[in-house]
């Protein structure tokens, strides 16, 4: 009858309503006839935590895509190139020149294009991340390493080119609100030669044979913030080595240097192979700078000095990313892998554990009073 029932059991027909099962091409195997092991568990375990992990990595990889830096000799030739600027010097309007002279030789009178509105210094001085060059806002060196709100090293070039579509607006001036206003903010965009030139911002009388009095020495403090100095575009997003930086005069005769090596760059995003098209494109200008700084005679002139130079090469920094397509292969892909590197680490488990158990058998076998049956 046992048998019988359990044949009969085998060749039972599916329940009623479970037309999924009648029609399963990879036929199960009855309850009865398998059996559960704690290592089959255990390796599910593994397997499950070994596929979130490879799955977060391989995610956090498309997400920041592949980035390529390419140098190349600029092809194009241009011939203006605008800088965009907001400084505040710790001085009166009024008792301030700006001026731009270049190697072709003109000079710009940069006032009459820049806007100069007066403000007070402790608005800007007490402003939130302010530093000096080379330093963070606490004071302590930057070496370019550690974590960044992206991660380490720099930004990624998606999150970059995002930021630069926002529409350039420049802030607004904070309102005096009866302090005394004895700074001086300038800022605004200025179109220029696209060749080296020297940017400056020097006391009344001072640096130019001009007709008018001669300011007092004792009025000169070049103190000064800088919080946007870029070339090309205006994108007030992107981040320059100049953005949000202070440098103090601890003198009248004070003279600050800005050496500037201007690289023309393409931040380019693009999404599946090489042969599609870019989805965003910026063009704007990189510069690394050199700071130096130091008291002098007064026969020499005060003020701030920008000497920028135009480099002849252009950067192209291009982020590729795999198509959804292509990256749901790679997680098939990921997964399967995973699925049978633990199931061939399951059967070798098995096996070993087989084969020690049989060892361990023999051996009990071989011990005297080992066997059940030998005092009958």
């Amino acid at each position: 009858m046992n048998g019988y029932n359990e044949k009969g059991h085998y060749n039972d027909e599916p329940e009623p309503g479970s037309f999924v099962r009648a029609f399963d091409a990879f036929p199960k195997a009855k309850p009865q006839y398998v059996t559960r092991t704690s290592g089959g568990g255990k390796w599910t375990i593994v397997m499950s935590v070994v596929s979130c992990i490879l799955l977060w990595s391989e995610l956090a990889r498309w997400w920041r895509g592949e980035e390529t830096h390419t140098f190349a000799v600029e092809k194009g030739v241009s011939h203006s190139m605008q800088i965009n600027l907001d400084i505040v010097v710790k001085m009166k309007c009024k008792d301030l020149h700006v001026n731009v002279q270049d190697a072709a030789g003109d000079r710009i009178l940069a006032a009459s294009r820049l806007q100069e509105d007066a403000t007070n210094w402790g608005q800007w001085v007490d402003a939130k991340g302010v530093h000096r060059l080379g330093r963070d806002s606490q004071g302590r060196v930057v070496t370019g390493s550690g974590w960044h709100e992206e991660g380490f090293g720099e930004e990624h070039v998606h999150d970059i080119v995002a930021r630069g579509r926002k529409k350039a607006r420049w802030a607004k001036t904070p309102r005096l609100w009866g302090a005394e206003a004895d700074s001086c903010r300038i800022y605004g965009s200025l179109d220029l030669n696209k060749v080296q030139g020297d940017f400056h911002i020097t006391a009344r009388g001072h640096g130019y044979a001009e007709v008018g009095q001669h300011l007092d020495h004792n009025a000169f403090n070049f103190s000064h913030v800088i919080s946007e100095l870029s070339f090309g575009p205006y994108y007030p997003s992107l981040v320059n080595p100049l953005d949000r930086t202070i440098n103090l005069a601890d003198a009248h005769f004070y003279k600050f240097q800005y050496f500037m090596s201007v690289v023309p760059t393409i931040y380019t995003v693009q999404r599946g192979s090489g042969s599609a098209p870019a989805e965003r494109t910026i063009f704007t200008n990189q510069y690394a700078v050199t700071e130096q700084s130091k008291e002098i005679s007064e026969r020499m002139v005060p003020g701030l000095f920008f000497k920028y130079d135009i480099e002849p090469i252009l950067l192209h920094i291009e982020e590729r990313r795999d198509g959804f397509l292509t990256f749901g292969i790679k997680v098939i892909n990921i997964l399967s892998g995973v699925v049978v590197a633990c199931h061939w680490g399951f059967t070798l488990s098995e096996w070993l554990r087989e084969v020690v158990g049989r060892r361990r058998r023999k051996q009990s076998e071989g011990v005297i009073g080992a066997k059940s049956d030998y005092d009958d």
